[in-house]
């Protein structure tokens, strides 16, 4: 039998840095349950692989993971390989456009190996809910259908004002909440962990359970971290986000570019810091933001990445943007002269096909739109004319930078 914490003890850690337990009284019955028997507790948070990253954002609860997994308790990470077929429609105005299932597998094999960087990966079970979902036949779909109401279903926020609004709603995204539900039937979940964008979903849970003759699981809704700009959370489809597997330079970089304004909320949820530490960082921040910021990206890029990392991070970072140098290492790239985006001619390159043929850019319109927004450097100097171009000989090495923090050394070959 596993040795657990008393109940109280437990209930301390698990309230630390939560926003709701739904209802707090069930966990308590669990808890008090698990210390009966000596069997832990079936923990779960789900993540579908629409992006290759997991961010700093999703560490939030991926954290509170990992104080169950502390306490003795069961913990599986879901890798939402068939909901994300679908993709979540949580906060969408639209539709969200399908991944192949090549881009959904690719994705989602990095995901077990990023959330080692958080987790004890011997004591935590990662699914593939394509194991369970995948199976179900039509008479199982209509099963799990029959547990839940359109009306119910259309009571959620995001579906309520596309309704308002006229905006389509397929039968697809209205199967989401009930396919999420049904990974908490198949695993038997006690616990299920989400942000407050997943409250919803995480209750449909709980009723889908009951229908299939379970004890509904509890509901512990975790705060969102708002991303780079400041505004919306941190998302992939926003693109705000810092991936946690990120090098240690874009790391420190990102971080010192967020606004003073979510200091206090970066602290609070991202930086590890608790009690009289986190109390007297707050204290720094409020007098000294910028010195905050910097001892905020060396506590985000050292968890991640360790002390070395985040040396690296802030000697980058003070090389480019305080003391206005290149940085120590840039990744060198051969581009051949015979590349036909080059359009090479009289010993000159057009400067959008280098950064195309770099990977700086994705194609010649971004390559323009880059320019002449001012985002390109060549050899430390700003260009901003789209039809620039670049003396190139066999062996010409030259800087280009785009942006603040990307860098790229263009080695021309023959």
């Amino acid at each position: 039998m596993a040795k657990f914490a008393g109940v109280r003890e437990q209930m301390d850690e698990i309230r630390r840095g939560a926003l709701e337990i739904i209802p707090e009284d069930e966990l308590v019955r669990k808890l008090e349950r698990s210390l009966e028997t000596g069997t832990p507790l079936v923990v779960k948070q789900g993540f579908d692989p629409t992006r290759p990253d997991l961010h700093i954002g999703h560490a939030v609860s991926i954290r509170k993971l990992r104080t169950f997994q502390e306490l003795g308790h069961t913990v599986v990470f879901v890798v939402g390989d068939y909901t994300a077929r679908v993709g979540d429609p949580t906060g969408r105005s639209e539709t969200r456009p399908a991944l192949s299932p090549g881009e959904i597998e690719a994705n989602a094999r990095t995901y077990a190996d990023q959330v080692g960087r958080i987790l004890d990966t011997s004591g935590v079970r990662v699914e593939y809910n394509s194991h369970w979902l995948a199976p179900l036949d039509l008479a199982d779909i209509l099963r799990l259908t029959a547990g839940y109401t359109v009306a119910r279903m259309l009571e959620r926020d995001d579906f309520a004002k596309r309704l308002a609004e006229n905006r389509p709603i397929s039968m697809m995204e209205l199967m989401y909440p009930l396919m999420q539900a049904y990974d908490s039937v198949a695993l038997e979940a006690d616990v299920e962990l989400g942000g407050t964008d997943q409250k919803f979903n995480l209750l449909v849970a709980r009723t889908i359970q009951e229908r299939y003759g379970q004890d509904p699981q509890v509901c512990l809704i975790m705060p969102l971290l708002r991303g780079l700009d400041g505004e919306q959370k941190m998302s992939k489809s926003y693109d705000n986000y810092i991936g946690i597997t990120e090098p240690p330079e874009e790391m420190y970089g990102k971080t010192m570019s967020i606004p003073d304004t979510l200091l206090e909320e970066w602290y609070r949820m991202a930086s590890g810091l608790e009690g009289e530490a986190l109390a007297a960082a707050l204290s720094r921040a409020a007098e000294a933001p910028y010195e905050a910021k910097q001892e905020l990206a060396s506590l985000i890029v050292r968890a991640y990445h360790g002390e070395g990392g985040a040396e690296a991070g802030r000697r980058h970072f003070d090389q480019v943007f305080r003391d206005k140098k290149e940085p120590d290492e840039i990744a060198e790239v051969p581009v051949r002269l015979t590349d036909d985006r080059l359009r090479y001619e009289g010993g000159r390159a057009w400067l959008p096909g280098v950064l195309v043929a770099a990977g700086l850019a994705a194609s010649n319109s971004e390559a323009v739109r880059l320019i002449e927004q001012g985002a390109i450097a060549l050899d430390g100097d700003v260009v901003t004319d789209r039809n620039a171009t670049v003396a190139a000989a066999d062996g010409d090495a030259r800087v280009l930078r785009r942006g603040k923090r990307r860098f790229g050394r263009v080695r021309f070959v023959r």
